[in-house]
């Protein structure tokens, strides 16, 4: 999709316009790490920008930078809001937004290095936006665990919750949130990513939890096995093998279909589907906390 890249993967999609606009983490034939503006009529076949988004901000600090990958997008109020993991001495957890996916606004570091896996939830809760996140090292983290943040404006977060931790098995290692939660009559639908580490590396699976819609910290049941795990070719063979890991959804109501944008192998972008009941019936019948 562009000339200069060597992989496209880990990246947020929306609907916009009657179509479908995305935020994609693109890694260059430099190995650099950016984001690109993308769109598409289908939201399988795209057409993605061959240069990184330009950001605006009024700080001159906020453009000092040593990457930006993993994003996501979210429609809040009158907005976009796009995170993503800012590389700023370190990784952190940068927050900016588009009202029409043409200029990008730069607001802030959320918080201070070293944190990955920033995401928003869709709307206010008692007042304030809330963000997952995942504490972390400098490196690859064999650690890591689910926190929430709350901020009254997007640029000052605080009241940090734990969420929840590692468990045994396929996220035992670390685990992190995957993409935006998805609001039902059940509670906060989750999609996390979680860590094995194997005696040939890290394995990347994703599965499911359901949290409290007022104090979504609350986790209510949570699913034992995986609902994906690196099973094909482009799962499991790639710069990164062995990797599903969860970025975006597009949540259709009226059928209740779900589509899982994830990254495969640190290499492609992937598409899976499932059903909004189903995956709540499985996380519930499977739960351990």
């Amino acid at each position: 999709l562009i000339p200069s890249s060597n992989s496209i993967f880990n990246s947020a999609v929306v609907p916009f316009n009657g179509r479908f606009a995305g935020v994609f983490r693109c890694d260059n034939k430099k190995r650099d790490m950016n984001v690109h503006r993308g769109f598409s009529d289908d939201g399988i076949n795209w057409k993605l920008d061959n240069d990184p988004i330009e950001w605006h901000y009024d700080d001159p600090e906020l453009g000092k930078f040593q990457y930006r990958y993993d994003p996501r997008v979210v429609w809040i109020e009158d907005r976009y809001y796009v995170s993503w993991c800012n590389g700023y001495h370190g990784p952190t957890i940068g927050i900016g937004y588009t009202y029409d996916f043409e200029k990008f606004t730069f607001l802030e570091n959320a918080l201070l290095p070293f944190n990955r896996n920033g995401v928003l939830f869709p709307r206010k809760i008692n007042g304030k936006y809330f963000m997952f996140s995942r504490p972390s090292d400098n490196g690859h983290t064999p650690f890591g665990d689910i926190y929430l943040s709350q901020s009254p404006d997007m640029v000052h977060w605080g009241q940090h919750r734990f969420v929840m931790g590692t468990k045994g098995g396929w996220q035992s290692t670390k685990i992190g949130a995957g993409p935006v939660p998805i609001e039902t009559s059940e509670g906060w639908l989750l999609f996390y990513h979680g860590v094995l580490t194997s005696c040939n590396g890290f394995v990347y699976s994703f599965g499911a939890a359901l949290l409290d819609l007022d104090q979504p910290w609350k986790v209510i049941a949570r699913g034992a096995p995986y609902l994906l795990s690196p099973q094909t070719y482009y799962e499991c063979v790639g710069d990164v093998p062995n990797v599903a890991f969860p970025c975006a959804t597009l949540y259709d109501e009226p059928t209740g279909r779900i589509a899982i944008y994830y990254g495969g192998a640190d290499t492609v972008t992937a598409l899976a589907f499932c059903k909004v009941n189903e995956v709540i019936d499985f996380v519930k019948s499977t739960s351990e906390l």
